[in-house]
């Protein structure tokens, strides 16, 4: 688990101010386990550690965590989104019944074929997601 000053030189070197707000949310998160959560998954995560924040304050530190570089932002679709803290190339499976999100490293996926890019820009990053039905357990 981090610390309070290892969290606050972590928000720091990714070139945030370590406010108290961001400090408790970075708590909650960036403790060694790689992580996929919602918004509103922090914001209970929040509740029972005695964090007094509101869901909109929880929106706006993750967007500032990513922008930051500190995770990674997964839409799924319009009313799902999940924030990683695993911020290396790699992919996932999502367990449609449950909800789950699972790491694919990323060498075990190979994409082919690709479309030509656009003149002036090119290819930052691939991320594939494989929407499983059953649950986890294989029913």
């Amino acid at each position: 688990m981090l610390t309070h000053m290892s969290i606050s030189a972590h928000l720091q070197s990714a070139g945030l101010r370590a406010t108290p707000k961001r400090i408790a949310i970075g708590g909650l998160l960036f403790d060694g386990t790689d992580r996929h959560v919602t918004a509103d998954d922090v914001a209970a995560l929040a509740r029972k550690a005695g964090v007094r924040v509101s869901l909109a304050t929880v929106y706006n530190t993750l967007n500032q965590f990513v922008a930051a570089g500190l995770m990674k932002r997964i839409t799924l679709d319009p009313d799902r989104t999940y924030f990683d803290t695993n911020v290396s190339d790699h992919h996932h499976f999502f367990f449609e019944d449950d909800g789950k999100l699972h790491d694919i490293p990323g060498h075990s996926v190979k994409v082919e074929g690709l479309p030509p890019v656009p003149a002036g820009s090119k290819v930052r990053s691939v991320e594939v997601i494989v929407r499983m039905a059953g649950d986890r357990k294989g029913r």
